[in-house]
């Protein structure tokens, strides 16, 4: 039977496709930051358009062919007309893009400074007669091609450019995503989907999304990946697939952006054949040597080793009678010659010992200071337990003058709630960030240490653990994409306010309008403080249930590891709650600077947020404004369910300021995060109840179940699990 195609029809079904097509494009948030929408301001539109006619550069070279790319596509999106190159006699106003070199010298004198370093750039008017010139000029052809993304995304926030002169440059040296991505695609602590790396088509499948995933950290100036699960699989280091991380590398390089690898220690006995991985033996040795020179034969410009060893079951150099400073100079050694180094985690804590889980990182590197080699970095986790939604700065920051440390942070939420939850994690990077350590005096910032400039280090960094998986939206929860934007803006300059890049990626992900840029704001401001209250109020921490660390478990007490178990952190017994850090407990607090400690050493003047943390003290205890103990827990739990109900009264004050898809989604997420929130409220309180044995405070909602209910919860696949092969 046939069909007739009436006009009405054939135009119904192009609104229909149209329609598909405009959700793929916008509303998926596969774009990112870097999904330009065009200039709605007219007024603003025209002054850009009269002020780029065309684009002056010289072309030759992977990257710079990106730099044209990006300009012209983001210009010809942004600005409703295409830029194309200048003709040599073109007299219309120009974006000239050039290195320092390759300007006359008037030009340069003109300027005075050159860029800093070889990924600084420059951004400035230079005068041409007549002619509207604005100058685009680095050191590198990478620095370039960061001036370019900055350009652009300075016109999707709709900055006026008539007087802008920018001169930006990063201040830490590496720039780094830790992917925790196993060979098999699972992610552990992954929350946005499966890998993004298919193992087993590489080499000879280079999926698009790679070249996605360069572009989009190259934008935000991250320059390095970590390809493979700190729990590593020396697997890895077979040829077979050193030559598919040599694929992935070639798609990266253009982009500025290195890669390293993660190393199992015990590799030379699971893929070498040898009966040891003793880092002072001469063979095991020789072994490192020569897989480090294979691997840069296959990508000469190979970052290094990422290493976690001796940690949570992981081999290393202590499982053969040695130390810690022995395994990192082992490999530091076998790098050097290729320009390589080793990245030594330094989050580790033993079962074996009873020293209070928080100090024996400190207890175990800070001897070292100064004798690891010069192409060794120690990674120190922000906090010294394990990314709580807070914690006080990791001991180490500040007290090991003599060797570079990196900052490592967790983009993706396992303790916040996964990729359910919002979470504004930039908010708590800065304050880890602007925390003062005191080591110098007043103003030894973790920045400062961060970037090297309280020591004069000169090599310096910043890690952060992916939240990058196969969803579609690259993270799972559609804002959850500030985090990886927030991480790399704070990588590049440590000294940013949160705000400030909360705003510049509302402004360039959901758009300029001025009620949405200020309620998503409001909700940005509100959601890190929101999930401490309802998690781990009052210093409280660990206090998840276990394995998947999904939910509250209080509770939990049977575990094999003591500091496996809830209750080893929160302590809580009939006489009261909390883990004495004091001179009378562990005595954590005598691993940091003395200014820094006399803030938590009394109770009395104690900042709340870390009370807990610091002490254990009776139910009745009074806090500064006269309520109990017990009655502060309660109402600060309360709170934070109170703050996630103000979120959803803000995000659904904007429907219509968002593409549909999108605000549906998150507004589908804010039902489950309020939801999660009063189950920590009532399952934790709940439990408290039965060893402070008082009733729920005045202003607390009571819980939905019994104790009963919330202890016989299950979660069995809940995601990102550590595999069981490990």
């Amino acid at each position: 039977k046939s069909i007739t195609l009436t006009p009405l029809t054939v135009l119904l079904w192009l609104c229909l496709i149209l329609s598909m097509l405009q959700v793929r494009s916008q509303d998926t948030g596969y774009g990112l930051w870097l999904d330009f929408r065009p200039i709605e301001d007219s007024e603003l539109r025209e002054a850009y358009r009269g002020q780029f006619g065309a684009i002056k550069m010289e072309m030759g070279t992977p990257t710079r062919n990106i730099v044209f790319r990006e300009l012209s596509q983001g210009f010809e999106t942004l600005l409703a007309r295409p830029l194309p190159m200048a003709d040599p006699s073109d007299a219309s106003n120009l974006l000239w893009v050039a290195t320092w070199d390759e300007l006359p010298a008037a030009v340069r004198d003109g300027l005075g400074s050159a860029p800093v370093g070889e990924e600084g750039y420059i951004l400035t008017p230079v005068s041409n007669g007549r002619q509207r010139i604005l100058l685009l000029s680095a050191r590198s052809d990478i620095g370039l091609l960061y001036g370019a993304y900055r350009l652009l995304q300075l016109i999707q926030i709709e900055t006026p450019l008539d007087t802008l002169r920018l001169e930006d440059h990063p201040k830490t040296d590496l720039r780094m995503l830790n992917h925790w991505d196993n060979l098999d695609r699972t992610v552990e602590r992954g929350y946005a989907g499966f890998s993004i790396w298919n193992w087993h088509t590489l080499p000879d499948y280079l999926d698009p999304r790679y070249s996605d995933y360069a572009r989009a950290n190259a934008s935000i100036g991250i320059n390095a990946t970590a390809l493979t699960n700190v729990n590593a699989n020396a697997t890895i280091l077979t040829p077979q697939y050193l030559e598919k991380v040599a694929a992935l590398a070639g798609i990266f390089r253009p982009y500025g952006i290195q890669v390293f690898l993660t190393a199992r220690f015990s590799a030379p006995m699971e893929i070498g054949g040898l009966d040891t991985a003793d880092p002072l033996d001469p063979g095991v040795r020789k072994w490192w040597s020569d897989k480090v020179a294979e691997i840069y034969r296959a990508i000469p410009d190979f970052g290094g080793f990422l290493v976690k060893a001796n940690s949570e079951g992981q081999p290393g150099p202590q499982t053969f009678g040695r130390s810690h400073l022995e395994g990192a100079n082992m490999m530091a050694d076998a790098l050097a010659p290729h320009g390589g180094v080793v990245i030594w985690r330094a989050f580790v804590y033993s079962d074996e010992d009873p020293e209070d889980r928080a100090k024996q990182a400190y207890t175990e590197f800070s001897p070292f200071d100064g004798a690891f080699r010069e192409n060794a970095m120690i990674q120190v986790k922000n906090g010294p337990i394990d990314f709580q939604p807070r914690e006080p700065i990791h001991p180490l920051f500040g007290a090991m003058p003599e060797t570079p440390l990196i900052m490592e942070f967790q983009i993706t939420k396992e303790y916040l709630g996964f990729s359910t939850h919002l979470v504004f994690m930039p908010a708590l990077f800065e304050e880890v960030l602007q925390t003062d350590t005191y080591h110098k005096g007043e103003g030894s910032t973790v920045s400062a240490v961060v970037d090297g400039s309280l020591y004069g280090k000169s090599r310096s960094g910043m890690a952060g653990v992916s939240n990058i998986g196969s969803d579609l939206n690259w993270t799972g929860h559609p804002m959850a994409q500030a985090d990886w934007y927030g991480f790399g803006r704070l990588a590049w300059d440590p000294y940013m306010k949160s705000q400030e890049i909360g705003e510049e990626w509302i402004r360039a992900s959901l758009g300029n309008d001025s009620d949405l840029v200020r309620g998503v704001k409001r909700m940005f401001g509100i959601s890190r403080e929101a999930v401490v209250k309802y998690m781990t109020p009052l210093g409280l921490h660990h206090i998840f249930d276990t394995g998947h660390h999904y939910g509250p478990g209080p509770w939990v007490d049977n575990l094999s590891r003591p500091e496996w178990n809830p209750v080893y952190y929160h302590q809580a017994d009939d006489q009261g709650i909390g883990f004495d850090r004091t001179a009378a407990g562990s005595d954590a607090l005598s691993q940091y600077a003395p200014e820094f400690a006399d803030q938590f050493r009394d109770p009395d003047r104690c900042p709340d947020e870390y009370l807990l943390w610091f002490h254990h003290l009776p139910w009745d205890f009074r806090m500064k404004d006269g309520q109990t103990l017990w009655e502060a827990l309660g109402l600060t739990y309360q709170e934070g369910v109170d703050d996630v109900r103000e979120m959803i009264r803000i995000w659904n004050s904007l429907e219509g300021k968002v593409p549909e898809n999108r605000f549906l989604e998150v507004q589908m997420m804010l039902g489950i995060q309020l939801k999660e929130a009063i189950w920590w409220k009532d399952a934790c309180m709940s439990y408290f109840q039965t060893l402070s044995d008082l009733p729920f405070p005045e202003g607390m909602e009571r819980p939905m179940h019994d104790l009963k209910y919330y202890r016989s919860l299950r979660f069995p696949f809940a995601p990102g699990i550590r595999p069981r092969w490990e």
